[in-house]
């Protein structure tokens, strides 16, 4: 290692050494803690994005059960998801299947969910353990809190989505790039990025570029260029790897060469002509902006503080740290502030797709809270904080530290409990008393809300009905299979696909072929002739299940962003107004 890193690896990017370094949290508890959020979050989060349903745990079930929806981006026209990637999911259920107790589909989609938020905790504490070893123990615990705490994460941890599986090797490749202790490990790094750019999302090797860019200015000041040249090298061997398994993995399920993160770039970024992202919807540049400070309330702010702080402590502070910390602490903040700066640049902007930058955000800000405190907790004399008495500071801190958890979770609440119906309402399906009334289950206005064919049981099949939508909705897979274990669908040329979200009317049936249906009735959002109120057509339909569902519109904004409870005390202006989320059968 050279003599410049060695230096830089030792410093702490934030604060001189303490004196008394704080008390270490052993990585055992912090995967306890990381896991007992996520396993919540695996059991109650609702599914906040109907993509996640039907360009992965749809074609999952396809995989595991032989049938499944279709959208377009798996037909082999397009080809821009992998299969490996759902494979491996695919992968993990069909091993789940061989316990006794996952049977039941509605099981296998938790274990899933379960599965992930593991593999989400034991990435969080690898990179807690290395903050904790290399940085400072404090800020490792702030990162901690922040993580477990942030309604963000709530959603993310547990996701099955890309941008969820690069946020797990987002964490593996920062633990690899700051943890210098017995050597550089440039090239684990690059492989963990590589890991999250090829089969998840190929907008996430944007967050490597700090790590490399440091690398290659440590090889020429140091003139350490060769053994830097031989690790980028080594690095990049590894991603070869994982690109000619996940080329073969796919060009065998699509029956052609394919290079799924390549089709996945050109459409995102070089598509026109009334095609590419931007067709679903644009939002301001402030949407990040708005969406983080909901997600993680006064964290996000000290994330966006943290650079600016780091600055003005190296440069305006008495205690002067090396130039090098100051490059590695320079290297650690800023993949936050690119992430968002190169998301907040495109059109098309969705919430999941901040999901990589996350751990980055918490590090910033646990990196802020850190020097912030050190400053607030001077005893130099000539400071004026150290005449602030201990029991105010205290009394400050402990303020703070309980404002952001709980602000924290009682939006993780209010989420929870406002928008978990569409995971409940299909459970009566499972019982005995409805095997022989099973058959078709429609959706109307109700289709994005759909939880996935996991759901239901095994001879009831999911169809859509025409609603105020106008846009291109799910086919289905072909299910017919020319041998054993093979998967026809997924190269035979679906019909009705474009990428250009036009609609096609042969993904529609009549309502009266529905033996169910799932329906809303919502005060704000009024019955019109293509979405009548089917609850209230009780010679044709009966409940079967029915839940609470949050009326946003006519909720007031407290209402709609945290959780507030019905007590009587609390003005009715508050309170959260409530709709109705159900399964209907029908009666005939």
């Amino acid at each position: 290692m050279p003599p410049a890193a060695k230096s830089a690896a030792t410093a702490p990017p934030s604060s001189a050494p303490e004196q008394r370094p704080p008390p270490q949290l052993k990585s055992k508890v912090a995967f306890s803690i990381f896991f007992a959020a996520n396993l919540v979050a695996a059991i109650f989060s609702p599914i906040q994005d109907c993509d996640e349903v039907f360009n992965y745990w749809e074609p999952t079930h396809y995989l595991n059960h032989g049938h499944g929806l279709q959208t377009w981006e798996y037909s082999p026209q397009y080809a821009i998801r992998s299969w490996a990637y759902t494979g491996m999911h695919a992968a993990v259920i069909e091993i789940g299947r061989l316990l006794p107790f996952l049977k039941n589909k509605t099981s296998q989609f938790y274990f899933l969910r379960i599965v992930l938020g593991f593999v989400c905790a034991s990435c969080e504490t690898r990179l807690f353990s290395v903050m904790s070893k290399n940085l400072n123990p404090r800020v490792a615990i702030f990162f901690l809190m922040a993580m477990v705490s942030s309604p963000g994460m709530y959603h993310a941890s547990i996701a099955y989505l890309p941008s969820s599986f690069a946020m797990y090797t987002t964490m593996l490749g920062f633990s690899a790039f700051m943890n210098w202790t017995g050597g550089v490990r440039t090239a684990q790094g690059i492989f963990w990025f590589a890991v999250g750019t090829l089969l998840g999302w190929p907008f996430a090797g944007a967050l490597v570029l700090p790590f490399v860019s440091e690398e290659l200015f440590l090889a020429v000041t140091t003139g350490q260029v060769v053994p830097c040249i031989k690790r980028l090298l080594d690095g990049t061997f590894r991603s070869l790897l994982i690109l000619l398994t996940q080329v073969v993995i796919d060009t065998y399920f699509y029956r052609k060469l394919v290079f799924v993160p390549l089709n996945i770039v050109l459409y995102n970024v070089f598509s026109g002509g009334g095609r590419g992202p931007d067709i679903y919807g644009t939002e301001p540049w402030h949407f990040y902006i708005r969406n983080l400070a909901l997600n993680f309330n006064i964290w996000f702010f000290l994330a966006m503080a943290a650079l600016p702080l780091l600055l003005l402590q190296h440069f305006a502070s008495r205690q002067i740290f090396s130039h090098q910390a100051l490059l590695r602490g320079v290297t650690f903040l800023s993949p936050f502030y690119l992430w968002l700066a190169i998301f907040t640049l495109q059109p098309h902007k969705e919430e999941r797709f901040m999901y990589p930058a996350y751990p980055a955000l918490v590090l910033n800000a646990a990196t802020s809270l850190h020097m912030i405190l050190a400053k607030f907790g001077s005893t130099d004399p000539k400071s004026l904080f150290s005449r602030i008495p201990a029991s105010v500071k205290l009394l400050v801190v402990s303020a703070f530290v309980l404002t952001t958890f709980n602000i924290g979770v009682f939006r993780t609440i209010g989420t929870m409990t406002a928008y978990s119906a569409p995971l409940s309402v299909y459970r009566p399906l499972q019982q005995q008393s409805f095997a022989q009334q099973r058959g078709f289950i429609c959706l109307g206005k109700e289709w994005y809300r759909f939880p996935s064919s996991y759901l239901l049981p095994e001879d009831t099949r999911p169809r859509f009905i025409k609603s105020e939508f106008s846009g291109l909705l799910p086919g289905e897979f072909s299910e017919h299979r020319s041998g054993y274990a093979t998967f026809d669908g997924t190269y035979m040329m679906p019909t009705g696909m474009n990428d250009e979200n036009i609609e096609d009317f042969g993904k529609y049936t009549h309502v009266d072929n529905c033996n169910y249906l799932v329906d809303s009735r919502i005060a704000s959002m009024p019955a019109t002739e293509k979405e009548p109120d089917f609850l209230s057509d009780t010679n044709v339909w009966e409940k079967v299940a029915c839940q609470s569902f949050l009326d946003a519109s006519s909720t007031s904004v407290i209402g709609r962003l945290v959780w507030v409870p019905s007590w009587p005390f609390i003005p009715v202006r508050f309170r959260r107004t409530w709709g109705e989320y159900c399964l209907l059968r029908r009666k005939d």
